[in-house]
């Protein structure tokens, strides 16, 4: 299923019936990757008397009530509404689906008990002006990463600097596979979302962060078709769906 695309005067192909799934997937079970000192997500049949919303307790359907916390249990993209008192929704700040986009694999540089993604490593890797999107791929990268429990664990994350090297870069979609952009235990100051999003001065409505995305070894960095989806999610964040497509 090929397609062509024209973007700024360049002519781009892809295959469509090649996908790049990105993402992770809710699971009810300890499976589940978890952040933010949470529980793991519940994935429950209705219960309700002598009715068990399941086919095998005799139910004519499978009924569940899903429990879960966007930011904390997976892939999820969040608007500028996630730190701002005023309230903006996800659902109503993205619009568009598709962007080109590039992948990047970094290795953190130590700072004391930190890792830090600097603005030194993104200059390496992306220069001005040439992608809407970036996604992060930290190195070293398992399988575990689908898993893993994040509280407590100081992960990896974006200096303030390379977060304004971003944004002045021109990305409007930054997407990255941990809990956050910014430090687990920050006091509260956020400085690479808030980097980012240009906020509060000159905020970028139109900019999303996606989180807790898994690239997997056997896809390339380089440049893709990416297809960012959403739930229709009237909240600051939502679960999310980011899928690759190899540019020919």
């Amino acid at each position: 299923m090929l397609t062509n695309i024209n973007f700024k005067a360049k002519d781009f192909k892809t295959d469509l019936s090649k996908p790049l799934d990105i993402s992770i997937g809710l699971r009810g079970d300890e499976k589940n990757p978890v952040a933010w000192y949470l529980g793991s997500p519940e994935i429950k049949p209705v219960n309700d008397g002598d009715f068990i919303g399941k086919v095998s307790e005799g139910a004519s359907v499978n009924f569940n009530t899903i429990q879960f916390n966007p930011h904390a249990h997976a892939t999820h993209t969040e608007c500028v509404g996630h730190i701002s008192r005023e309230f903006y929704s996800i659902n109503q700040t993205l619009k568009t689906f598709f962007f080109l986009s590039k992948l990047i694999s970094v290795e953190p540089e130590t700072r004391g008990e930190d890792k830090v993604i600097s603005e030194a490593i993104l200059k390496e890797k992306i220069q001005a002006n040439e992608t809407e999107a970036l996604i992060i791929r930290t190195l070293p990268n398992f399988r575990e990463k689908q898993t893993k429990k994040y509280s407590h664990t100081n992960w990896p994350y974006l200096s303030e600097e390379a977060a304004v090297y971003l944004r002045n870069c021109g990305i409007k979609h930054l997407l990255i596979d941990l809990p956050s952009v910014d430090k687990e235990k920050d006091g509260g100051k956020l400085l690479a979302h808030k980097a980012f999003w240009n906020y509060p001065k000159k905020t970028r409505f139109e900019a999303t962060i996606t989180e807790l995305v898994y690239v997997p070894n056997t896809i390339e960095d380089g440049a893709y078709l990416l297809n960012l989806q959403i739930a229709s999610f009237e909240n600051d964040a939502s679960p999310s769906k980011p899928v690759l497509y190899k540019l020919l």
